[in-house]
Parts: structure tokens; sequence; C-alpha cells
């Protein structure tokens, strides 16, 4: 009788970083979207553990790490005895904790499969963040207990170099203290770090002697950075220093196109809130769309315009439904309205015809659209997919050019449920410093839904046409970008808040405090 040999599992001790979920390396994503248990430490921020949760399987389990380490270690090997890939997610670098080293030793002693996946420490890369350099002679540690720290050669260090530690806010007095019977001056620089490589992590700088009292209210673990490389941070702090640092901002959009925006934001330091205030639906009757699909097939048409990424997925899916793709547009010309929806067409193996070189909406396409001519273009039809509330603008152009118009309605926009209370409060009282407008219904569906937003918040618009939109709903337009696009609209912010840090900086203190501006970049100032 052959006995069927059970799998045996996995086990990662797998470094999760500092903080940033971008800071996770390659290998230790492949772990954590291969395993089966997940446990945690404590030290793991929860905005990385949400990106983990996302990226993990769905019937991954997920638990915190309870217990001394023989505890953490009996649970990896009995996950991995019953066949399954467990992992230990670690703040900073699994080596750099000693109750970790204890795990790995004891599960070294068994038969499991094992590796230790390295991660950035949070001691050096939360420095690293802070723009606080630590060059030549250094120490950096991501500390567990205080009392077992050196300080003898953590002074020594200081004096030669750099240090960084990372440690529990409420360490700091016994960190001091040990610093300061070592022989540290109490004079030399001292960074603070909280929330380090986070949304809101937050520097303060004093010295030896007064950075307790000047990181009081910090919680959680916190680098201290020692050093003369300190002052550095004027110039070379960068993750604080970004355009939009801070920034609350309010992304109205659909759900799928949410996305998209807020990488870009976060990319400037914003914290994005997304708010779906449209909702994409398929048109009532059908019939329309089988008649266009059907008309391209048979060149019934010259051109096909879109005006919108949702137009282009529209008419993609119908052809889909047919079992049609890009061949089927031989001899047809497509014209976008703009570069993002551009950028959908070419994503299905097309390169369009027409792009507005200068502004991006229907009187720029309309500019440099040419007027039928029946000896150049025998098929003198063009097929408009659009939404059901799209304005007649385009329509009526290209019909005085002479061109035959199927304005067919290709996708429905309905408004969304509103959002929680607590956004629809913030939205009104001015608790969100920025919100970005891309479409005349995004301006109508969230003053529907929530409210207009509080006067001190800075409103961006896509292009003229939305622009109009929310001047008519009382809102004042404070940023809109050359080309009407998602990138340039995130850029104009980011110079936006640029300007605003550079006219508050030349103010005098007495005017900033008097100031009408508003956001992150004005309290900064005050």
């Amino acid at each position: 009788m052959t006995r069927t040999r059970k799998p045996v599992g996995q086990i990662a001790f797998v470094g999760a970083g500092p903080g940033d979920p971008g800071l996770l390396t390659r290998r230790a994503l492949d772990a954590l979207v291969e395993a089966d248990q997940v446990v945690y430490d404590r030290g793991v921020p929860e905005s990385l553990l949400a990106h983990v949760r996302a990226q993990a399987r769905p019937d991954a389990e997920f638990s915190p790490a309870e217990g001394v380490p023989g505890d953490v270690a009996k649970v990896l090997i009995s996950a991995a005895r019953s066949g399954q890939n467990a992992v230990h997610l670690v703040a900073g670098d699994p080596f750099g904790h000693d109750s970790v080293v204890k795990e790995v030793q004891a599960v070294a002693r068994t038969a499991a499969h094992f590796e230790v996946v390295p991660g950035v420490g949070q001691a050096e890369g939360v420095a690293t963040y802070a723009g606080v350099p630590l060059p030549g002679v250094r120490t950096a540690a991501d500390v567990e207990d205080v009392t077992a720290l050196d300080f003898e050669a953590l002074a020594t260090a200081v004096g030669r170099g750099s240090l960084a530690l990372a440690v529990d806010a409420g360490d700091l007095a016994a960190v001091r203290d040990g610093l300061l019977a070592a022989g540290v001056d109490g004079t030399t620089a001292v960074g603070v770090t909280g929330d380090g490589t986070g949304e809101t992590q937050y520097t303060t700088t004093s010295t030896v002697d007064s950075f307790v009292a000047a990181a009081l209210g910090f919680t959680g673990r916190v680098v201290l950075t020692v050093g003369a490389a300190v002052t550095d941070r004027d110039k070379l702090s960068w993750w604080e220093n970004r355009p939009l640092y801070g920034w609350k901002v309010l992304v109205p959009r659909t759900k799928e196109q949410a996305g998209v925006m807020s990488a870009r934001l976060r990319a400037y330091g914003a914290i994005p809130c997304e708010v779906p205030t449209i909702a994409v639906e398929p048109p009532r009757t059908p019939a329309q769309m089988e008649r266009a699909v059907k008309g391209l097939v048979d060149g019934r048409y010259a051109w096909v315009i879109f005006t919108s990424v949702n137009a282009v997925r529209a008419v993609w899916e119908k052809f889909a439904e047919h079992g049609l793709d890009a061949r089927h547009f031989g001899g047809v010309k497509i014209a976008c309205i703009g570069d993002a929806t551009a950028e959908a067409v070419r994503a299905f193996g097309i390169q369009p015809e027409l792009i507005p070189s200068g502004e991006q909406s229907s009187e720029g396409l309309l500019a440099e659209f040419s007027p039928h001519d029946e000896i150049l273009d025998p098929v003198g039809r063009v097929l408009l997919p659009r939404a059901d509330i799209a304005t007649e603008t385009l329509a009526a152009g290209l019909t005085e050019r002479g061109w035959e118009v199927d304005d067919v309605t290709a996708y429905r926009t309905v408004r969304a449920a509103p959002p929680p209370a607590e956004i629809r409060d913030a939205i009104k009282s001015g608790g969100f410093d920025a919100v970005l407008f891309t479409s005349s219904s995004t301006v109508r569906n969230l003053v529907g839904i929530a409210g207009k937003p509080h006067a001190r918040t800075v409103v961006a618009v896509i292009g003229p046409k939305t622009a109009e939109t929310a001047t008519e709903f009382g809102l004042r337009v404070d940023v809109q970008p050359p080309h009407a696009s998602v990138p340039d609209l995130v850029e104009a912010l980011a110079a936006y808040a640029v300007e605003l840090r550079e006219k508050l900086a030349a103010m005098p203190a007495k005017q900033r405090r008097g100031s009408k501006v508003q956001g992150p970049t004005a309290l900064r100032f005050r």
C-alpha cells in the first residue's frame, strides 16, 4: 500500500520595512501573496497591513503575534506541518529583533523549510525619509529593550558620526538620561520622527537636553536621530517637503477611475479620500449600440469620436460580446477628445488619428476637425458614442461642418449613494484641503450627495466646462491645468501648493497669522 505524502509548507520571516508599502521588496510581496497564514507584529503599521491584505489570497488568515518567541514559532511550525505557507511579518528587518532571531533558531531546529526576507531597518529607513544622512561612523538600531543599550558605545558613535535608534516613545526619557550620563553634549542636535515613512510623518528637531519635551504627544514607535547630520534636514528633508504633503484631498470620481488619480496624489504627499459620485451603467436599451457596432463592421462610419474613457470601454465591451476585436476598426478613423481617452484607445492596439493639440474639449476638437468633403470623404457619417447626459456642443458642431452624426448613448451616468456622515461633514466644514473635479457631472453629483465644499477648500478643475459648472454652483475655481488630463490636474495642484508656500514664506509673521490662506501649507507657517 502506497501512502500519500502530506505536502510540507514553507515558513518565511519577512521584513516589512519602516512602514511605507513601497519599501516592501519583491520577494517580500511574493511570500505574502503565497501565504496561507500571516502573523504580524504590533509594530507593523495598519496602512501597510491594509496594503498586504489587498495583495494576499482571499482566504489567507491574518493574526497578531502574541506571546514569547517560542509561542510564535510553534504557530508557524504547526502551519507548515499542515501544508500551509506561513509568514511572520516583522517591522523593519527580521534580524533587527532579538525575539525574531530566537524564533528563527527555534524553526531551524526542526525539519521545516524556512527563509528570511530582509527589510529596510526602521531606524535607517526613517532617518532617510526624515532627511538625516548617516555618513561615516554610525549606529542604526531597532531597539526592543532600552535597558540593554550600551550608551558608552552610542556616545562614541555620536562623537564620531551619527546615531539613529527606533524606540518606543515612552522610552525617550531613558534614552536621554543614558546619553547624557555617557557624556554626550546636551546641545547636540536631535531629531524625533513619528509615523516614520507614513502619510503623517512628522519630525521635530531640538537637542539632547530638550528632545523629550519637544516630542511630547508622540506615541508608538519613533525614530531618534542624533548628531551633526540632523542639521542637514533643512536641505535634505524630502518626504515631508513634497508639494502636497499632509493635504487631505477629495477625489470625487467613479470607483474605477479614482485609483489612478489617488496614486498620483500620494506621490506628491497628499492623503486622498475617494468618494464615488458617479456610477456607470449600460444604456437602458441596447438597440442603439447594437446598430452602431454593426455599422462599424459594415463600413457605415468614416470616424468614431471618443469623448471619455468610459465611452471607449463601453464600445470595446460591446465588441467583446460579439467576438470582435481591433481588426474590425479597419478603415475607420478615430478621434479622441484628450490624452487620457487616447491612452484608453491605444490600450486596445489602435492609434488615434486626431487628438486636439490645444484645448482638450469639444471646442478644441471641433477646431481641428475638418469639414466634410464629398470627394475626399465618400463616407460622411460619424459615430459619437457618449454618456446619456453629454452636452450637444460636439454633435452640433460636426453637423455644421457637413457631417451626419449618429449620437449614440453608450453608457449612463447615475448619481452614487451619499458618502458616510463624517465625510459629508468634513466636506462642508473645511475638513478637506482640496477637491479635484474631472467633469461637470462630478461637480453636480458631489454637491447633490454631500453638499458644497467649504470656502477654504482649494477647488481644482480639469477643464473649462468643469470650471463653468463649478462656478454655476457657487464654487471658487483656484486651479485649472493648461491641458485637460488627470496628470496635468494633479501637477497643477502641486504647483499651486508650492506657490502658496512661497507666498506665505515671504509674508511677515503678523500677515501670516491674518492670512485667509488655509490648508497644511499655511498652518506650517503660523
